[in-house]
């Protein structure tokens, strides 16, 4: 089967969805799926979490119709062109979201506003994470390949006891999962989380969120939390927030990123771009 998909047209629902033991019906197909349907698109959207990619591998990983919806949706997020797709698989370059098979934690009634003052004294603070912005004001995104595909985070990571403030999560996690030294960190505010499950069902605590510059972003390396190397991707703070799934809450703080960064940096609004891989070797930045 070969399909050509663009951007700008919605995948289709799957049709003929084969059972795990038995083979998708052989055949040459053309297809084009159209973004402009809204309720289709949302319904794709599932089928890229990793929740959906693990319960219904026979739609997702097998079924040639899955493939072409998590590109259709890829394409769509990524910004990418036409995608030449070969029984579901791509025949030219392979995009960096499909390279990586990231997928992304669709939840669209994900509703954790950011809070824009202090956090409170009676909430500690679990988490840093910082939009970090290049020059040309998109910022990085990174993501942690796994056999069930790959999430994508802003880098910063768990505020551990030692660290004397979130800031210093941040330069460290920054450093390790993405090679990128920072600098000028600003609060933007902080994200409640009600039970802290994550991290031991702690309880109520506080999901700080920052802005940064990047001054600086070295070769890849193994993370020393994981084992391997992360995938970085450079995207707009629109798509950051899209590929995160937080939903009109985070689109929101991606917006109040990227004016501060104007603000505070005279960093240029980023314009609709293409998902770009940092290469292995690193980059320079004008």
């Amino acid at each position: 089967m070969t399909s050509a998909i663009t951007q700008d047209q919605p995948p289709q629902p799957p049709k003929g969805t084969a059972p795990d033991d038995e083979p998708q019906e052989a055949g040459v197909r053309e297809e084009e799926y159209l973004f402009r349907d809204k309720s289709r698109l949302q319904a794709s959207s599932l089928l890229t979490s990793r929740t959906m990619a693990r319960r219904l591998p026979s739609l997702v990983r097998r079924s040639v119709d899955g493939q072409i919806m998590l590109a259709a949706y890829r394409a769509r997020l990524g910004n990418t062109a036409t995608a030449h797709l070969a029984d579901g698989r791509h025949i030219l370059d392979v995009p960096a979201l499909d390279r990586h098979d990231v997928h992304v934690r669709y939840r669209p009634l994900w509703d954790s506003p950011l809070h824009r003052g202090p956090v409170p004294e009676r909430l500690p603070v679990q988490q840093a994470w910082a939009w970090c912005f290049v020059p040309d004001g998109r910022v990085v995104v990174v993501a942690d390949p796994g056999p069930r595909g790959a999430l994508p985070m802003l880098p910063g990571g768990t505020v551990e006891t030692a660290d004397a403030a979130p800031e210093d999560t941040l330069y460290r996690d920054a450093a390790e999962e993405a090679k990128l030294t920072l600098a000028d960190p600003v609060r933007l505010g902080w994200v409640l989380d009600e039970t802290g499950e994550v991290y031991g069902g702690v309880g109520p605590n506080a999901r700080l969120r920052l802005a940064a510059r990047v001054t600086s972003v070295g070769p890849a390396a193994v993370g020393p939390a994981t084992g391997h190397p992360f995938a970085r991707l450079l995207v707009t703070p629109a798509q950051a927030a899209a590929l995160l799934g937080w939903g009109p809450p985070g689109a929101r703080q991606a917006q109040l990123a990227a004016e501060r960064a104007r603000k505070w940096w005279g960093l240029p609004i980023a314009r609709t771009a293409t998902v770009e891989e940092i290469p292995a070797e690193g980059m320079r930045l004008s």
